[in-house]
């Protein structure tokens, strides 16, 4: 695997270490891949805070998609970035079609893990070439997560997934998580990432600039819940406030919805 590819391993490592202390979402599969994989991760990539994040911002996702998926059973659901996430476990199938996206040695790695059937599907390509479209029925509605992807893309790359998305499909909904400018920039000195090799990430600070062939900003969402934060305990709640859940961390990363109908 490349670099980028790499970084699949860091929410992995989180989501696995959250459900093994029965925090934020229960996730036996991501316990089970990464006992059997033990990449090296180092450095911050492998810090307990970090690895929190990573289960608090997938709980979000997870909580959102379920909440876009009442009383939408004609829908397709579009992961794109999968990883090893193993969303369509935590979520459950119910009556749709569901999608997960990657590059070929992502997906290759990922069908030692994970089994396709009638209503899954695993897509093997790269985001930025529009091929990949030809796998998934035309003119549908499409509830589509990007967790962890868009850092990588340029806004002119970005922008051509968001268009060739709502170019395939009669209507998106769409939530995604992206670096501010000020957040892309202090990454080339400071970022978990790093450790596995990543130096280039983009950031955006004006959410509209995504708003192309029909796709509407709808709102923000908050990336770490009170809810959730509350589930931590006296010094490390009080830490992981200030540290991922603070005023500061706020103008780095941000979680954006948007919508074509």
């Amino acid at each position: 695997m490349d670099s980028v590819n790499k970084t699949l391993y860091i929410p992995l490592y989180g989501k696995a270490y959250v459900s093994k202390k029965s925090l934020f979402l229960q996730d036996e599969k991501a316990e089970e891949i990464w006992e059997a994989e033990r990449f090296p991760l180092k450095g911050k990539s492998k810090s307990k805070w970090l690895a929190y994040y990573m289960g608090i911002r997938s709980a979000v996702f997870d909580d959102w998609l379920r909440e876009q998926m009442t009383g939408a059973e004609d829908a397709v659901i579009i992961h794109i970035g999968c990883g090893m996430d193993s969303r369509i476990l935590r979520i459950g199938e119910y009556p749709f079609m569901w999608y997960d996206i990657d590059f070929p040695d992502v997906i290759t790695e990922r069908k030692r893990y994970y089994a396709e059937h009638a209503r899954y599907h695993m897509l093997a390509g790269d985001v930025r070439k529009p091929t990949w479209l030809s796998g998934i029925p035309q003119n549908k509605k499409a509830i589509v997560v990007m967790e962890g992807v868009s850092m990588y893309l340029s806004l002119r790359e970005l922008q051509s997934v968001l268009e060739s998305l709502c170019n395939h499909f009669a209507a998106v909904t769409l939530l995604m998580d992206c670096y501010t400018v000020l957040a892309a920039k202090m990454s080339r000195y400071k970022n978990p990432i790093k450790d596995v090799g990543v130096m280039s990430v983009y950031g955006i600070d004006d959410p509209s600039v995504l708003q192309v062939s029909g796709l509407r900003y709808v709102k923000e969402h908050a990336m770490t819940p009170k809810r959730y934060v509350d589930q931590l305990q006296g010094l490390e709640k009080w830490i992981f406030g200030r540290l991922y859940a603070g005023g500061f961390s706020k103008k780095l990363y941000k979680l954006y919805e948007y919508k074509k109908d």
